[in-house]
C-alpha cells in the first residue's frame, strides 16, 4: 500500500474536484462534496492551515473510490 501524502483540506478538495465532485455545502467547518451518480457523500474538514489527519484521508480516498496511488498523480496535476 502506498504512503499517504501530508496535504491540507484545500488541497484534498481541488484533487476531488478534478474527479468531478462538486461542492454542495459547507456546513460548519466541513466542506460536504457531491458527485452525480455516486454512492457516498465526501465530508472533508477544513481547519485554518491544519494537515488532515491520515485516517481521515484515507477514508476520503476509500469512499472517492480511487487508490492511494491515484490520489498522489492527481495532487501533482
Amino acid at each position: 500500500m502506498a504512503e499517504l501524502p501530508v496535504v491540507s483540506a484545500k488541497d484534498t478538495i481541488r484533487v476531488f474536484q478534478r474527479l468531478g465532485f462538486e461542492l454542495d455545502r459547507i456546513r460548519g467547518s466541513h466542506h460536504i462534496l457531491k458527485k452525480p451518480g455516486h454512492r457516498y457523500v465526501l465530508s472533508v474538514p477544513v481547519h485554518a492551515s491544519e494537515q488532515l489527519k491520515p485516517g481521515t484521508l484515507r477514508q476520503l480516498i476509500r469512499a472517492a473510490g480511487i487508490s492511494v496511488d491515484e490520489f498522489r498523480k492527481l495532487l501533482q496535476e
